[in-house]
Protein backbone atom coordinates (compact mmCIF):
# COMPACT_ATOMS: atom_id res chain seq x y z
CA UNK A 1 0.00 0.00 0.00
CA UNK A 2 1.40 3.41 -0.99
CA UNK A 3 2.18 5.74 1.88
CA UNK A 4 0.28 9.01 1.65
CA UNK A 5 0.13 12.24 3.61
CA UNK A 6 -3.31 13.12 5.09
CA UNK A 7 -4.32 15.56 2.34
CA UNK A 8 -3.46 12.94 -0.30
CA UNK A 9 -6.12 10.69 1.24
CA UNK A 10 -8.74 13.44 1.57
CA UNK A 11 -10.59 12.48 -1.64
CA UNK A 12 -12.65 15.68 -1.66
CA UNK A 13 -15.57 16.01 -4.04
CA UNK A 14 -16.85 19.24 -5.64
CA UNK A 15 -20.39 20.24 -4.61
CA UNK A 16 -22.20 22.75 -6.83
CA UNK A 17 -24.30 25.22 -4.82
CA UNK A 18 -25.20 27.60 -7.69
CA UNK A 19 -24.87 27.03 -11.41
CA UNK A 20 -22.82 30.02 -12.50
CA UNK A 21 -20.56 31.05 -15.35
CA UNK A 22 -17.54 33.33 -15.39
CA UNK A 23 -17.01 36.19 -17.82
CA UNK A 24 -13.99 36.12 -20.13
CA UNK A 25 -13.82 39.92 -19.83
CA UNK A 26 -11.73 39.77 -16.67
CA UNK A 27 -9.43 37.40 -14.88
CA UNK A 28 -7.40 34.71 -16.61
CA UNK A 29 -6.84 30.96 -16.54
CA UNK A 30 -3.64 30.61 -14.44
CA UNK A 31 -2.01 28.53 -17.19
CA UNK A 32 -2.53 31.31 -19.73
CA UNK A 33 -0.43 33.82 -17.78
CA UNK A 34 2.66 35.16 -19.52
CA UNK A 35 6.12 34.01 -18.40
CA UNK A 36 6.68 37.44 -16.88
CA UNK A 37 3.45 37.13 -14.90
CA UNK A 38 4.48 33.70 -13.66
CA UNK A 39 7.90 34.93 -12.53
CA UNK A 40 6.22 37.80 -10.69
CA UNK A 41 3.55 35.57 -9.17
CA UNK A 42 4.54 31.91 -9.19
CA UNK A 43 6.18 29.08 -7.32
CA UNK A 44 9.16 26.87 -8.12
CA UNK A 45 9.71 23.40 -6.70
CA UNK A 46 13.45 23.74 -6.08
CA UNK A 47 15.62 20.70 -5.38
CA UNK A 48 17.88 22.26 -2.77
CA UNK A 49 21.52 21.22 -3.06
CA UNK A 50 23.75 20.25 -0.17
CA UNK A 51 25.68 23.19 1.27
CA UNK A 52 23.65 26.41 1.16
CA UNK A 53 20.97 27.26 3.69
CA UNK A 54 17.35 27.51 2.57
CA UNK A 55 17.64 31.30 2.79
CA UNK A 56 20.76 31.30 0.59
CA UNK A 57 19.04 29.03 -1.94
CA UNK A 58 16.12 31.46 -2.08
CA UNK A 59 18.56 34.35 -2.56
CA UNK A 60 20.31 32.52 -5.42
CA UNK A 61 16.94 32.06 -7.10
CA UNK A 62 16.21 35.78 -6.82
CA UNK A 63 19.51 36.52 -8.53
CA UNK A 64 18.82 34.07 -11.36
CA UNK A 65 15.32 35.43 -12.03
CA UNK A 66 16.18 39.08 -11.45
CA UNK A 67 13.58 39.57 -8.73
CA UNK A 68 13.99 41.23 -5.33
CA UNK A 69 11.70 39.06 -3.25
CA UNK A 70 11.07 35.35 -2.68
CA UNK A 71 10.03 33.07 0.14
CA UNK A 72 10.69 29.42 0.90
CA UNK A 73 8.48 26.88 2.61
CA UNK A 74 9.98 24.96 5.50
CA UNK A 75 13.66 25.37 6.33
CA UNK A 76 16.08 22.59 5.43
CA UNK A 77 19.46 22.26 7.15
CA UNK A 78 22.45 23.04 4.91
CA UNK A 79 23.35 19.35 4.66
CA UNK A 80 19.79 18.29 3.82
CA UNK A 81 18.72 18.22 0.18
CA UNK A 82 15.42 17.93 -1.64
CA UNK A 83 12.09 19.66 -2.04
CA UNK A 84 12.12 23.36 -1.15
CA UNK A 85 9.17 25.20 -2.73
CA UNK A 86 10.10 28.85 -3.31
CA UNK A 87 7.45 31.46 -4.10
CA UNK A 88 8.47 34.38 -6.29
CA UNK A 89 7.92 38.13 -5.87
CA UNK A 90 4.23 38.88 -5.26
CA UNK A 91 3.46 35.24 -4.43
CA UNK A 92 5.79 35.12 -1.42
CA UNK A 93 3.10 34.96 1.28
CA UNK A 94 1.70 31.71 -0.12
CA UNK A 95 4.43 29.78 1.66
CA UNK A 96 2.49 30.23 4.92
CA UNK A 97 -0.13 27.87 3.54
CA UNK A 98 2.57 25.32 2.74
CA UNK A 99 4.32 25.50 6.10
CA UNK A 100 1.48 23.59 7.76
CA UNK A 101 1.40 20.86 5.09
CA UNK A 102 2.78 17.39 5.77
CA UNK A 103 6.32 16.47 4.74
CA UNK A 104 8.04 13.28 3.61
CA UNK A 105 11.71 12.39 3.95
CA UNK A 106 14.02 9.57 2.91
CA UNK A 107 17.21 9.20 4.91
CA UNK A 108 19.94 7.00 6.28
CA UNK A 109 20.15 6.14 9.97
CA UNK A 110 23.35 4.80 11.48
CA UNK A 111 22.73 2.55 14.50
CA UNK A 112 25.60 2.44 16.98
CA UNK A 113 24.77 -1.17 17.84
CA UNK A 114 23.04 -3.76 15.70
CA UNK A 115 19.41 -4.82 15.95
CA UNK A 116 17.60 -7.76 14.41
CA UNK A 117 15.08 -7.01 11.69
CA UNK A 118 12.26 -7.77 14.12
CA UNK A 119 13.68 -5.45 16.79
CA UNK A 120 14.22 -2.71 14.24
CA UNK A 121 10.62 -2.96 12.99
CA UNK A 122 9.25 -2.95 16.53
CA UNK A 123 11.27 0.15 17.38
CA UNK A 124 10.20 1.97 14.20
CA UNK A 125 6.54 1.08 14.79
CA UNK A 126 6.74 2.61 18.28
CA UNK A 127 7.31 6.02 16.68
CA UNK A 128 4.24 5.96 14.44
CA UNK A 129 1.26 8.08 15.39
CA UNK A 130 1.36 10.90 17.94
CA UNK A 131 4.79 11.41 19.49
CA UNK A 132 6.25 13.84 21.99
CA UNK A 133 9.34 15.67 20.78
CA UNK A 134 11.74 18.23 22.20
CA UNK A 135 13.27 20.39 19.42
CA UNK A 136 17.07 20.16 19.19
CA UNK A 137 19.25 22.79 20.87
CA UNK A 138 20.23 24.19 17.46
CA UNK A 139 16.77 25.16 16.26
CA UNK A 140 14.89 28.38 15.57
CA UNK A 141 11.93 27.54 17.81
CA UNK A 142 11.36 27.71 21.55
CA UNK A 143 12.75 24.57 23.14
CA UNK A 144 9.67 23.07 24.74
CA UNK A 145 8.05 19.65 24.52
CA UNK A 146 5.41 19.41 21.79
CA UNK A 147 3.37 16.74 20.08
CA UNK A 148 3.76 15.82 16.44
CA UNK A 149 2.17 13.09 14.30
CA UNK A 150 4.18 10.54 12.34
CA UNK A 151 1.90 9.36 9.53
CA UNK A 152 4.19 6.58 8.34
CA UNK A 153 7.70 5.38 9.15
CA UNK A 154 9.22 2.40 7.40
CA UNK A 155 12.51 0.68 6.61
CA UNK A 156 13.25 0.62 2.89
CA UNK A 157 16.53 -1.28 3.13
CA UNK A 158 19.35 -2.00 5.53
CA UNK A 159 22.93 -3.13 5.55
CA UNK A 160 24.04 -4.09 9.04
CA UNK A 161 23.87 -0.86 11.08
CA UNK A 162 22.95 1.39 8.14
CA UNK A 163 19.19 1.77 7.67
CA UNK A 164 17.48 3.43 4.72
CA UNK A 165 14.15 4.79 5.95
CA UNK A 166 11.13 6.79 4.77
CA UNK A 167 9.01 8.93 7.06
CA UNK A 168 5.87 11.00 6.47
CA UNK A 169 5.20 13.49 9.22
CA UNK A 170 3.40 16.57 10.44
CA UNK A 171 5.06 19.90 9.69
CA UNK A 172 7.55 20.92 12.36
CA UNK A 173 8.84 17.41 13.05
CA UNK A 174 12.62 17.21 13.49
CA UNK A 175 13.84 14.07 11.74
CA UNK A 176 17.34 14.21 13.18
CA UNK A 177 15.78 14.28 16.65
CA UNK A 178 13.39 11.47 15.70
CA UNK A 179 16.35 9.25 14.83
CA UNK A 180 18.19 10.25 18.01
CA UNK A 181 15.12 9.45 20.10
CA UNK A 182 14.78 6.07 18.35
CA UNK A 183 18.35 5.23 19.35
CA UNK A 184 17.68 6.27 22.93
CA UNK A 185 14.50 4.22 23.19
CA UNK A 186 16.20 1.12 21.79
CA UNK A 187 19.28 1.62 24.03
CA UNK A 188 21.63 1.43 21.05
CA UNK A 189 22.25 5.06 20.07
CA UNK A 190 21.57 6.24 16.54
CA UNK A 191 22.23 9.24 14.34
CA UNK A 192 21.08 10.44 10.94
CA UNK A 193 23.81 10.55 8.29
CA UNK A 194 21.84 11.66 5.25
CA UNK A 195 18.41 13.15 4.57
CA UNK A 196 16.39 14.12 1.50
CA UNK A 197 12.99 15.80 1.64
CA UNK A 198 10.86 14.04 -0.97
CA UNK A 199 7.53 15.83 -0.37
CA UNK A 200 6.45 19.19 0.99
CA UNK A 201 2.68 19.42 0.73
CA UNK A 202 1.73 18.89 -2.92
CA UNK A 203 5.33 19.25 -4.19
CA UNK A 204 7.35 16.10 -4.87
CA UNK A 205 11.02 15.38 -5.55
CA UNK A 206 10.22 13.84 -8.96
CA UNK A 207 8.84 17.21 -10.12
CA UNK A 208 11.62 19.38 -8.66
CA UNK A 209 14.26 21.45 -10.45
CA UNK A 210 17.80 22.45 -9.58
CA UNK A 211 18.94 26.06 -9.63
CA UNK A 212 20.88 25.18 -12.80
CA UNK A 213 17.62 24.00 -14.38
CA UNK A 214 16.01 27.34 -13.57
CA UNK A 215 18.93 29.29 -15.05
CA UNK A 216 18.95 27.13 -18.19
CA UNK A 217 15.19 27.43 -18.69
CA UNK A 218 15.34 31.23 -18.37
CA UNK A 219 18.30 31.41 -20.77
CA UNK A 220 16.45 29.36 -23.40
CA UNK A 221 13.39 31.58 -23.02
CA UNK A 222 15.37 34.80 -23.41
CA UNK A 223 17.69 33.70 -26.23
CA UNK A 224 15.41 31.40 -28.23
CA UNK A 225 12.00 32.80 -27.28
CA UNK A 226 11.06 29.26 -26.27
CA UNK A 227 8.89 29.23 -23.14
CA UNK A 228 8.31 25.47 -22.95
CA UNK A 229 10.95 24.84 -20.28
CA UNK A 230 10.48 27.95 -18.15
CA UNK A 231 6.77 27.14 -17.90
CA UNK A 232 7.63 23.69 -16.55
CA UNK A 233 9.85 25.26 -13.92
CA UNK A 234 7.83 28.31 -12.80
CA UNK A 235 4.34 27.18 -11.89
CA UNK A 236 1.17 29.18 -11.16
CA UNK A 237 0.71 30.07 -7.50
CA UNK A 238 -2.49 28.00 -7.56
CA UNK A 239 -0.42 24.80 -7.49
CA UNK A 240 0.74 25.80 -4.02
CA UNK A 241 -2.81 25.43 -2.70
CA UNK A 242 -3.69 22.19 -4.48
CA UNK A 243 -3.57 20.39 -1.11
CA UNK A 244 -6.11 22.72 0.51
CA UNK A 245 -9.91 22.45 0.43
CA UNK A 246 -11.46 25.08 -1.83
CA UNK A 247 -14.48 27.32 -2.14
CA UNK A 248 -15.23 28.85 -5.57
CA UNK A 249 -16.97 32.23 -5.66
CA UNK A 250 -19.10 34.17 -8.13
CA UNK A 251 -17.42 36.81 -10.30
CA UNK A 252 -19.48 39.45 -8.50
CA UNK A 253 -18.01 38.42 -5.14
CA UNK A 254 -14.31 38.49 -6.04
CA UNK A 255 -13.58 42.21 -5.69
CA UNK A 256 -15.10 42.56 -2.23
CA UNK A 257 -12.86 39.71 -1.02
CA UNK A 258 -9.87 41.45 -2.63
CA UNK A 259 -10.68 44.40 -0.38
CA UNK A 260 -10.67 42.16 2.70
CA UNK A 261 -14.34 41.34 3.14
CA UNK A 262 -15.29 37.97 4.60
CA UNK A 263 -16.92 35.46 2.26
CA UNK A 264 -20.65 35.37 2.90
CA UNK A 265 -22.88 32.50 1.84
CA UNK A 266 -24.55 34.23 -1.18
CA UNK A 267 -21.17 34.51 -2.92
CA UNK A 268 -20.44 30.77 -3.09
CA UNK A 269 -20.85 28.92 -6.39
CA UNK A 270 -19.33 25.57 -5.41
CA UNK A 271 -17.18 24.02 -2.70
CA UNK A 272 -15.24 20.96 -1.69
CA UNK A 273 -16.66 18.25 0.52
CA UNK A 274 -15.30 17.51 4.00
CA UNK A 275 -14.42 21.07 5.00
CA UNK A 276 -14.23 21.42 8.78
CA UNK A 277 -14.62 24.56 10.91
CA UNK A 278 -11.39 26.55 11.38
CA UNK A 279 -9.72 24.65 8.53
CA UNK A 280 -7.65 26.76 6.13
CA UNK A 281 -9.42 26.99 2.77
CA UNK A 282 -8.45 28.51 -0.56
CA UNK A 283 -10.98 30.90 -2.06
CA UNK A 284 -10.95 30.57 -5.87
CA UNK A 285 -12.58 32.20 -8.88
CA UNK A 286 -14.53 30.12 -11.37
CA UNK A 287 -11.44 30.28 -13.60
CA UNK A 288 -9.51 28.53 -10.79
CA UNK A 289 -7.53 31.63 -9.84
CA UNK A 290 -6.49 32.02 -6.22
CA UNK A 291 -8.24 34.96 -4.60
CA UNK A 292 -7.42 34.49 -0.93
CA UNK A 293 -6.85 32.13 1.97
CA UNK A 294 -9.14 32.05 4.95
CA UNK A 295 -10.47 30.06 7.90
CA UNK A 296 -13.74 28.20 7.45
CA UNK A 297 -16.52 29.43 9.74
CA UNK A 298 -18.79 26.56 8.71
CA UNK A 299 -18.45 22.94 7.69
CA UNK A 300 -19.29 21.83 4.16
CA UNK A 301 -22.62 20.51 5.39
CA UNK A 302 -23.50 23.88 6.90
CA UNK A 303 -22.42 25.78 3.81
CA UNK A 304 -24.62 23.60 1.63
CA UNK A 305 -27.63 23.94 3.97
CA UNK A 306 -27.42 27.67 4.73
CA UNK A 307 -28.12 30.70 2.55
CA UNK A 308 -26.97 33.31 5.06
CA UNK A 309 -23.98 33.86 7.30
CA UNK A 310 -20.19 34.07 6.99
CA UNK A 311 -18.64 30.99 5.40
CA UNK A 312 -14.95 31.97 5.40
CA UNK A 313 -13.02 34.59 7.37
CA UNK A 314 -10.34 35.94 5.03
CA UNK A 315 -6.78 35.99 6.40
CA UNK A 316 -4.59 36.61 3.32
CA UNK A 317 -5.59 38.21 0.01
CA UNK A 318 -3.52 37.43 -3.10
CA UNK A 319 -5.52 38.75 -6.03
CA UNK A 320 -5.10 42.45 -6.75
CA UNK A 321 -8.22 44.61 -6.25
CA UNK A 322 -9.76 45.62 -9.56
CA UNK A 323 -8.94 42.31 -11.27
CA UNK A 324 -12.69 41.68 -11.28
CA UNK A 325 -15.20 44.56 -11.43
CA UNK A 326 -16.72 46.08 -8.36
CA UNK A 327 -20.42 45.32 -8.28
CA UNK A 328 -22.55 48.12 -6.87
Amino acid sequence: MENKLPFENANRQIIVKKNAKTSESYGKDPYLRSVEELIDYGIINVNKPKGPTSHQTSAYLQEILGINKSGHSGTLDPNVTGVLPIATARATRIVQGLLIAGKEYVGIMHMHKNLSDAELKKGIDAFKGRIKQLPPIKSNVKRAWRFRTIYYFEVLDREEKEVLFKVGCQAGTYIRKLIHDFGQKMNIGANMTQLIRTKAGPFKIDDSFTLHDVADALHIYKTENNDKFIRKVVRPIEEAVSHLPKVWVLDSTVDSICHGSALAMPGIAKLNSRIEKEEIVAVMTLKDELVALGDASMTTKEMVANEKGIAVRITKVFMLPGTYPKIA
